[in-house]
Order: C-alpha cells, then structure tokens, then sequence
C-alpha cells in the first residue's frame, strides 16, 4: 500500500477506538438503563454498530500489521509499477486520463487512484511510456497509450 493509504487506514483506525469505541459503550450504557433488553432497540442497535465497529477496527488492524508500504516518491523510471501515476490518452475519444495505481483499499475512480487488481491497472503494469494497452471494459474494448510515468 501507499504511504498515503498507510495514513488514511490509521487515522481511521484512531478515529474508530478513541471516538467511535467510546460513544457505542456510551448508547448501550444509556441503553441498560431504560429496562428490558428483549424489547429495546437503543440496545439493539448500539450492539449491532459496536459488532460492526469492532470488525472493522480488527480488519483495520490486520491490514496494517502486514501492508508492505511503498513510497513512489523514492521510485523513477518511464515503466509503470505500483505508485506510479500514469497519464493515458484514449486513442478512440483523444481524452486523457491520469491513473494512480494503489491498493484495493486505497482505490477511488472518481478521484483517478485504481486498485492494483483491477483490469486497467493489471493492464498498465510493466509497460512505458509509448506502449499502447488494450482494456476490456464494460463499454467494449478500449485502447490506451502511455504518454506520461510520474512517481509522487
């Protein structure tokens, strides 16, 4: 993973034990005291959202205890690998593109960072700068050229 993903999975992961943690144990406090359990959806519902809190802060965990993290600014070269930002030109439409190969955890379309799984990324690995990919997409077969490799 990125530093940059390193970062946001341990802030959520501070978020989610010194904020999220406490309120939960707050509302199923505050849920004990209005009586009956059997009938009480406060309860309920602050067990079914601490259930999911604790997973998630376990998964959290997990994850960072075995992410290899790769810092893409200590990285060169115009061949593109997992860091790198890639700048295509779709030689159908003439658009261009820019794409930041990351982690699946850290992948966001809509904000040009893809995971390293999926099929633009797998496609983009091991290829430079002048090199034309072909993508199997949704909308049909796409084709890419490489004009730009930056690593920040």
């Amino acid at each position: 993973m990125t530093i940059e993903g390193h970062s946001a999975l341990d802030e959520e992961l501070k978020f989610l034990t010194s904020q999220e943690r406490p309120q939960i144990i707050a509302a199923i406090a505050e849920a004990r005291e209005h009586g009956d359990l059997k009938e009480n959806a406060e309860y309920h519902a602050a067990k079914d959202r601490q259930g999911f809190v604790e997973a998630r802060i376990k998964d959290i965990e997990g994850k960072l205890s075995r992410a290899q993290i790769i810092d893409a600014s200590t990285m060169s070269g115009d061949v593109v690998r997992f860091g790198a930002t890639v700048t295509v030109i779709d030689e159908d439409t003439e658009q261009e593109h820019t794409y930041k190969i990351v982690g699946e955890d850290e992948a966001e379309v809509i904000h040009g960072k893809v995971s390293v799984t999926s099929p633009i990324a797998r496609a983009l690995i091991s290829k430079e700068i002048g090199d034309v990919v072909e993508i199997r997409a949704p909308g049909g077969l796409r084709s890419l050229e490489i004009i730009g490799v930056i690593w920040v």
